[in-house]
């Protein structure tokens, strides 16, 4: 007891004196810190050291950040504690009171001067200008927080201070420094000096100073959710089992559900449905006429004769349907137990997808796997949304500090109010939505964003309370879907709603309750298709009259034979055909945002069916071969290009950057009203909301107009999803989601033409034999030299390579292959493998075609002997060569190697029929392996690099005019090289080319090797192998006449270049052939090389803007000047980015900037951002 009463002494003791120093400027900052270090039971700082690398929790640290023109400039941040906070104090800091009184005048990266930070100290409580120094002091705090070293990251609190009357508490658990809001929420987030004697603000501010990260409730949330959810399913099986369909199940657990939320929040009297249900266990048969009744009270807000007392108007959709299921006494028992969860700490981002597993029975095995962590969606939702309402937010923000200074208070508030009013508006589309994970993130960062809005009204003057009715502020109406499944969108509407209401009563307390009717009866997810619409879609049927099926597209099996997973040929959908197909619309928004289905372009048939398919390639011209995500990316293009959206921003695949997807971007680039990309993110962790699986991503943001953007690079993600590190690069963005060299703008080269392609594709599994098998099938075959339809001998049975056989170890399979011969050829000369490939092979191809009616499926079950793609280019190609070059297709590492002509390559594989070791030389080199990985792109789980003959090979230069005898140096290393890795891995059997080549990355990176990878370095050589490459690379340097220590991206940069100058010789008529014998047998050069490219086009500058007509577009519009200029600006150099404006106009704006920490004054008198 006296420890407690000695506390409350100390307590109360702190609160008198600091209320007396009234914040007068002399208050001390440092002091009142140690002070409430001491109330709150933490270390106090120390003082700031002359070494940076000790000042991780100190006063007065100092961060430094460059100015684009090679100086910098410094500040202080007032106090520090590293992975904690930032603290800034509206008074100053107490070396600025030190500095004021000697006079000092050296300008901080604010370009404010110590008297000047004092002066902003002196603000009144309860003014206009109390509101503009406190809104200064976060800016500061949120540029303080970008100047800190990048291993510290950004931390996740935000402190601002005014010393003695209150701390306003922001937070951003994201680690972009980009989504700093009200912690814990609006009515929370400041802390009045009174507000410490609150036991549960002290152990708030301890957890900041101590364990920041304990405060992100999404972790606990997370768990919550995810043991309600299994409950639910356990209940939702066991109905399922009595006979109830899946649909009303669901229906009937989403108000259960929903009832639980209700009496959490005292929507409903707290625990008076836990009550109900736990007052039913001696009679579970009654329940069922108790929940129909209490819904239908629910629904109209009548008096519950179930709970004893008159109830809100819930109204909406939800309980339009009353009816309850009956349940058994185990069932009934779970109920309770999923009540007696705190249903207010679900966490809607992820409760939909958990509740969608938990009531879809074929969904339902996979509730324990993953699922997309919130952070993942908070990183497209803040480039695509927060960031330009938080940038036009800033410019309110600028114009009111400026307004206010000028002694126009009123102005200003009208300012915020026009502005709140625009936000309260906003609409974000998501037309994928899924159970609304993306909408529900959106809302609550934009609930934040208001808050921050309504918060100023307040301090300017504007006090009356926002009607929570649509229009007038952030509702789930705001929030728009377009959904498939009608359960997912159910779900969505649900989550919203639950999202909204947990933000009401954290805002508002228990005690005031939103607006009846609660649940307003607006639908803003609609349950369509979000493609193609269409006046009808008929069931097709056959001769019989029987419906047409088709497999599901979904549901698998284990194949009895090899255990992988096939499609379930028992689990069937009906085929359908669409009447009238057309595109679908989608509603208005100013923002769209989402994660569409990821299907690969050649899985669309299969998996949609034929008749979707045709309906759906009737009303676009998206390529076929593109992924699926790309209707979507192509439809929200429209929308920026052609209606009032202003960005949208989209989860792909990350195959996104793969041919056919890519032309989908480059049109929207190359339109006369274009988009740009000003997010991206290639190749990013993600976890299929589907199955739960992990898959690779990447993500885009595009906006109307040529901008640069910010590319972001994963370069560290052990720690996911908690924690991912990016490395980032400005400037504009290319449709292969590139800053830098444009490959993408590249073109095919005749010189190249007809020497490349992918190997063979079989299409049938029956064609690979043992060699037991060839012996049996064709005995005493010779070896033979592969079939090129020139006087093939009578070999059909060849040595087959795939990419996994040169990767790792060959598995000695050989392949049936039959290219040239007719069925009665085949069944008269070979009848042991016409038999074979009639079993093993016909019968595949005969019912693909049956269920596919494309041509290609056709083809194939007519000509079922042979490979479905038999390449006939590449093979014409091969004839007259003795050997030819492969690469893997998708590989780790790009290496290429000659095989012989008895080896059949796969699809797998991509041959260049090439026998010069020269060109081995060439494409093993370091100027064509970036450029290959830049123009391809990647692929898959491993984000392995994809080598596509269309866009590696057909636009690389080779070099030209080489001297004989440095191509003989080039050939004698690459046959040395190529020789070497053929040699150690036949005598090591555990060697692989992707063991040698992981090693000689290592050796590369300066790693020191471990002892296995010691083993691999000595048994295979692999400093020898580095040595030829080296050798190679200076040779072929030599041969381009560049210099040897050429970067990556110059190399790009020059080879992008030289594209462009061998086009051109080839519309001129000068074709460099690589094989010419082969290519171009009549060709003859032109007489002379001397060719006339034309005059070089003007490069022109970019068009200057019109300056907007009001204060906050003029504050945005200028700093988004700063932000794109590479280094600072005079304000003359700022003028001239707008129409007819001089320096004397843009000068108050820029000073607005720097005042609330958007910008920074240099002592040279220029502005940087």
């Amino acid at each position: 007891m006296q420890g407690d009463e000695d506390e409350q002494q100390r307590i109360e003791g702190f609160i008198a004196h600091w209320r007396q120093t009234g914040g007068s400027e002399l208050a001390n900052t440092q002091s009142f810190i140690n002070g409430l270090c001491a109330l709150i039971g933490v270390n106090v700082p120390a003082g700031s050291r002359a070494d940076d690398v000790h000042n991780d929790y100190v006063f007065e640290r100092r961060v430094f950040q460059d100015n684009g023109d090679g100086s910098q400039s410094f500040g202080r941040i007032d106090c520090y504690k590293r992975d904690s906070f930032i603290l800034e104090a509206k008074q100053g800091s107490d070396a600025d009171r030190a500095a004021a009184d000697r006079g000092e005048d050296d300008l901080d990266f604010f370009g404010q001067t110590a008297s000047t930070r004092m002066k902003r100290g002196t603000a009144r409580r309860g003014t206009p200008g109390w509101a503009r120094a406190m809104v200064q002091a976060k800016g500061q705090a949120e540029r303080y927080a970008k100047a800190l070293p990048v291993e510290h990251g950004w931390p996740p609190f935000l402190l601002v201070a005014d010393i003695g009357y209150c701390i306003e508490v922001y937070a951003d658990f994201t680690g972009t420094g980009k989504a700093y809001a009200q912690f814990p929420d609006r009515a929370r987030y400041r802390i009045m000096l009174e507000g410490l004697r609150d036991p549960q603000v002290r152990e708030r501010l301890h957890a900041i100073w101590t364990e920041p990260k304990s405060l992100d409730s999404t972790a606990k949330a997370a768990r919550v959710t995810r043991d309600i959810a299994e409950l639910l399913a356990t209940v939702a099986r066991r109905i399922e089992k009595r006979g109830y369909n899946a649909e009303a199940t669901s229906g009937f657990l989403m108000r259960v559900l929903f009832t639980m939320f209700a009496e959490d929040t005292g929507l409903i009297p707290n625990k008076s449905f836990t009550t109900l249900l736990k007052g039913q266990r001696e009679h579970p048969e009654h329940l069922e006429h108790q929940l129909s009744a209490l819904w239908a009270a629910m629904d109209k807000g009548d008096f519950s004769p179930a709970l004893g007392v008159p109830l809100r108007q819930f109204n909406g959709y939800l309980f339009k349907d009353r009816s309850a299921i009956p349940l058994d006494a185990e069932e009934l028992d779970v109920l309770i137990q999923a009540a007696e969860h705190v249903w207010t700490e679900v966490e809607p981002a992820i409760f939909g997808t958990l509740l969608e597993r938990a009531l879809n029975p074929k969904e339902r095995a996979k509730l324990g796997a993953h699922y997309t962590p919130r952070a993942y969606v908070e990183r497209l939702v803040g480039p695509t949304i927060m960031e330009p309402l938080r940038a036009d937010w800033d410019g309110v923000r600028g114009a009111t500090a400026t307004l206010i200074d000028e002694g126009k208070a009123a102005e200003a508030r009208a300012h915020v109010e026009a502005f709140h009013a625009r936000l309260a508006q906003t609409k974000v589309l998501d037309p994928a939505c899924g159970t609304g994970n993306f909408l529900y993130v959106a809302m609550a960062r934009m609930k934040e964003l208001e808050g921050e809005v309504l918060d100023l009204l307040v301090e300017l003057g504007d006090d009356q309370y926002v009607a929570e009715i649509t229009g007038h502020t952030i509702t789930p109406e705001n929030f728009l879907g377009i959904e498939i499944n009608p359960r997912a969108a159910a779900i969505a509407q649900l989550v919203l709603w639950i999202g909204y209401l947990q933000w009401h009563f954290r805002v508002n307390g228990a005690d005031r309750a939103p607006p009846e009717p609660i649940l307003r009866d607006v639908r803003t997810i609609e349950n369509r298709d979000a493609l193609i619409d269409y006046d009808d879609r008929v069931l097709e049927r056959d001769e019989d009259g029987k419906p047409v099926t088709r497999w599901d597209g979904e549901t698998m099996k284990a194949h009895p034979v090899t255990g992988k997973k096939v499609p379930d040929e028992d689990a069937l959908a009906e085929v359908y055909r669409y009447v009238k197909p057309r595109a679908a619309p989608w509603p208005k928004a100013d923002f769209i945002v989402g994660n569409p289905p990821f299907i690969g372009g050649k899985d669309v048939r299969d998996r949609l069916g034929d008749g979707y398919f045709e309906a759906l390639f009737a009303t676009t011209d998206v390529p076929e071969s593109a992924d699926f995500v790309m209707h979507w990316w192509d439809k929200a293009a429209l929308a920026v290009r052609k209606q009032a959206t202003r960005r949208f921003g989209f989860v792909t695949t990350n195959s996104i950057t793969q041919v056919f997807s890519r032309r989908v971007i480059a049109k929207h680039f190359d339109a006369k009203d274009r988009v740009s990309l000003l997010f991206a993110l290639p190749n990013h962790p993600w976890v299929d909301e589907k199955d739960g699986a992990a898959v690779r991503i990447a993500m885009t943001v595009a906006m109307k107009s040529k901008v640069d953007g910010l590319l972001q690079t994963v370069t560290d993600e052990r720690g996911a999803p908690e924690r991912i590190e990016f490395s980032t690069s400005m400037g504009t963005i290319s449709s292969d989601l590139r800053v830098g060299a444009d490959v993408t703008a590249t073109i095919a080269l005749k010189a190249n033409d007809g020497v490349c392609s992918p190997g063979v594709k079989l299409h049938g599994d029956g064609f690979i034999v043992t060699s037991e098998e060839a012996e049996r099938l064709c005995p005493n075959a010779f070896v033979p030299r592969i079939r090129t339809g020139f006087s093939d001998g009578g070999a059909v049975i060849f040595d087959y390579r795939n990419g996994r056989d040169l990767a790792s170890r060959p598995r000695g399979v050989k392949v049936i292959d039959l290219y040239g011969l007719s069925e009665a050829d085949v069944r008269d000369c070979y009848p042991a493998v016409y038999q074979h490939l009639s079993n093993a092979v016909r019968p595949q191809r005969v019912g693909q075609a049956a269920k596919s009616k494309t041509a290609d499926a056709k083809k194939y079950a007519e000509e079922w002997w042979l490979f479905g793609k038999t390449r006939p280019e590449i093979r014409k190609a091969l004839h007259g060569i003795t050997r030819y070059i492969a690469t893997i297709e998708t590989a780790k590492h790009r290496v290429f190697q000659f095989l012989p002509m008895s080896i059949l390559p796969d699809n797998m594989l991509v041959c260049t029929a090439l026998d010069d070791a020269f060109a081995l030389g060439v494409l093993s080199s370091r100027f064509h392996v970036p450029w290959a990985i830049a123009s391809g792109g990647r692929l898959g789980m491993g984000d392995d690099p994809r080598y596509s003959k269309s866009r590696c090979f057909d636009p690389f230069p080779f070099p030209a005019d080489v001297p004989e005898p440095l191509k003989g140096r080039i050939r004698a290393e690459a046959e040395a090289l190529d020789a070497l890795r053929k040699r150690v891995l036949a005598e090591h059997e555990d060697l692989t080319l992707t063991k040698l080549y992981n090693v000689l990355e290592t050796l590369r990176s300066g790693r020191a090797l471990t002892e296995a990878e010691r083993e691999i370095h000595d048994h295979g050589l692999v400093t020898l192998i580095r040595q030829h490459h080296d050798v190679i690379d200076a040779l072929v340097a030599e041969a381009y006449g560049w210099p040897a220590d050429l970067s990556d991206e110059e190399i790009l940069t020059r080879l992008v270049a030289l594209n462009k100058q061998r086009a051109a010789e080839e519309a001129k008529g000068l074709i460099r052939w690589l094989r010419p014998e082969y290519q171009a047998p009549e060709y003859k050069a032109p007489v002379t090389q001397s060719l006339d490219f034309g005059e070089a086009a003007a490069v022109l500058p970019d068009n200057v803007i019109a300056w907007p007509k009001d204060l906050p577009e003029q504050v945005s519009a200028v700093q988004q000047v700063l932000a794109a200029s590479q280094g600072p600006l005079a304000p003359q150099d700022v003028a001239r980015a707008f129409k007819g404006k001089r320096a004397a106009t843009v000068r108050p704006v820029l000073e607005a900037l720097a005042g609330i920490g958007m910008a920074r004054r240099l002592e040279n008198g220029k502005y940087a951002a």
